[in-house]
């Protein structure tokens, strides 16, 4: 039978965990930054599971592994000890896109110089959970607690449900990052036509005899000057611009 306190403990648990849900659904409505989105992530962890002294995720890209939105140098430290030497249970997390739970973690005998060393940072148990995208592991969130026996199964699935909103979240922030980074590209790509195409006129007036013994003269006159074509055709144009206003003064 379920007694009062515990039942009023479970009714408090559910209501911080659909407040902490709504406020991620919330966030993937909205234009955020990745640094918007991790912070929430890992301060949502906190708040949501009882007896967490520290939060973060693990990132792994080709640019390597690193810690975001680490909620203090505990997190940060435990981390680079496993980056340090490559094993750890929040890297198996992510290459084994299982969860890695540590109820206690002087009885933990995967990782020796890991467990030493956040052994004296205080840490007694943890769990982390990976962050998956389209079949992807993108890395993993991780809570750090001072006691044994923290985390049971209902964490869990807290975390995982986390993870999943973070996964979708990052992924979404990384599209629009990716979007306009495109977007600035294109534009550039045609303001540079726009450049060349203007300066390859100004040579077909002067005399050239077509529009590619132009564009020769404009890739010849880079080489020699050891610049780009836009910076070249830039030039030409600067250069008739100067002559016109000092025809009209």
């Amino acid at each position: 039978m379920t007694t009062p306190s515990r039942l009023g403990t479970a009714e408090r648990g559910s209501d911080d965990l659909a407040s902490a849900l709504a406020q991620m659904s919330q966030v993937l409505l909205a234009v955020q930054t990745g640094d918007t989105v991790v912070n929430l992530v890992t301060q949502l962890a906190i708040e949501t599971l009882p007896g967490t002294v520290g939060a973060g995720l693990t990132l792994v890209s080709a640019e390597g592994k690193h810690t975001r939105a680490a909620s203090n140098p505990l997190v940060e430290q435990a981390d680079h000890m496993q980056y340090t030497h490559d094993a750890g249970p929040c890297l198996t997390a992510w290459r084994d896109q299982e969860p890695v739970q540590i109820d206690d973690i002087s009885a933990e005998d995967r990782w020796p110089e890991w467990t030493a060393a956040v052994t004296a940072l205080g840490v007694r148990s943890m769990l982390s959970v990976p962050m998956l995208s389209a079949g992807r592991s993108m890395g993993a969130i991780k809570v750090y607690a001072d006691r044994p026996r923290v985390y049971d199964s209902s964490s869990v699935t807290i975390l995982e449900l986390f993870a999943q909103q973070a996964a979708v979240l990052l992924s979404n922030t990384q599209a629009v990052a990716d979007a306009r980074g495109l977007s600035v590209q294109l534009t550039a790509a045609l303001e540079d036509r726009d450049v060349i195409g203007q300066a390859t006129g100004v040579l077909l007036a002067q005399g050239a005899g077509d529009v590619p013994a132009a564009l020769t003269a404009l890739r010849l006159a880079a080489q020699r000057a050891g610049t780009s074509l836009h910076t070249v055709a830039h030039g030409i144009l600067d250069a008739t611009v100067a002559r016109h206003a000092d025809r009209s003064t």
